[in-house]
């Protein structure tokens, strides 16, 4: 497979279901929820990327051979359809994270099929849609993910997810969110799977415009400029050595 080009190849997947069933959130978001995380990117990354997106009742879930070798970074939204995507598709986006892709998992991706399986856990967690107020605090100031994010980030509407959340120790946590309930949530989290890096974000129900919210998308454009991969992808596979192989011709010294 070809190395990472110039521009970052980048592909927004969602369900795109609610749109099509609430009048509330195609009012808030009436070219669907992925095209406001798209522009979004495009906003913060512009000529540096190119941005596609992919929806779940599209074939294959828009998620074919040729677009994820074709995808440096892939963003996740999913929440009423997690168990209509095809174990097939889960089973290719499990293989390319692992070879180097990039994933960016964002709310209710929290338990999507692909990221209980990267995870290994339940990723369950608890919630409550009561129009909280959510402050989003960066702990990692140094992290590229958090670079000219405010502290905290205000988001004036939006879903509580609280702790306990069912996930392995992040490899690094770089936001922390509050809430007016009294909540907190490790809201922002990395993992590395094989070579590939996962970002997941909590912040984004579709009842609230939160993907206009310009802190947020920097966050994600963030994330996806993290994310990408640093080199060819290859899948990691189990190589029988022979011994002596690092001997000079006259042996050892």
């Amino acid at each position: 497979m070809s190395s990472p080009v110039s521009p970052l190849r980048v592909t927004v997947w969602s369900e795109g279901r609610h749109e099509q069933r609430d009048e509330k959130v195609a009012r808030l978001y009436p070219k669907g929820m992925h095209a406001a995380v798209a522009e979004g990117v495009t906003e913060h990354l512009g000529a540096a990327a190119t941005v596609r997106t992919a929806t779940l009742d599209e074939p294959e879930h828009g998620l074919t051979e040729e677009v994820l070798a074709e995808t440096d970074v892939l963003t996740w939204w999913g929440h009423i359809a997690h168990g209509e995507v095809a174990d097939e598709v889960v089973d290719r986006v499990h293989r390319h994270v692992l070879a180097g892709m990039g994933l960016i998992v964002l709310h209710s991706g929290h338990w999507s099929k692909i990221f209980t399986r990267l995870m290994g856990t339940t990723c369950t967690l608890r919630w409550r849609n009561g129009r909280d107020r959510e402050l989003v605090w960066t702990v990692a100031p140094s992290h590229p993910i958090a670079a000219g994010v405010p502290h905290p980030i205000v988001i004036e509407e939006q879903e509580m997810y609280g702790e306990f959340f069912d996930i392995p120790a992040p490899d690094e946590l770089v936001f922390v969110s509050s809430f007016s309930g009294g909540e907190v949530f490790r809201s922002g989290c990395t993992f590395r799977r094989g070579h590939g890096k996962i970002f997941y974000f909590s912040p984004g129900d579709q009842d609230y415009p939160v993907y206009h919210h310009p802190d947020v998308r920097r966050v994600i454009a963030n994330a996806v400029t993290w994310a990408a991969p640093a080199a060819p992808r290859t899948t990691p596979t189990l190589v029988r050595s022979e011994t002596g192989w690092f001997e000079d011709e006259g042996g050892p010294a």
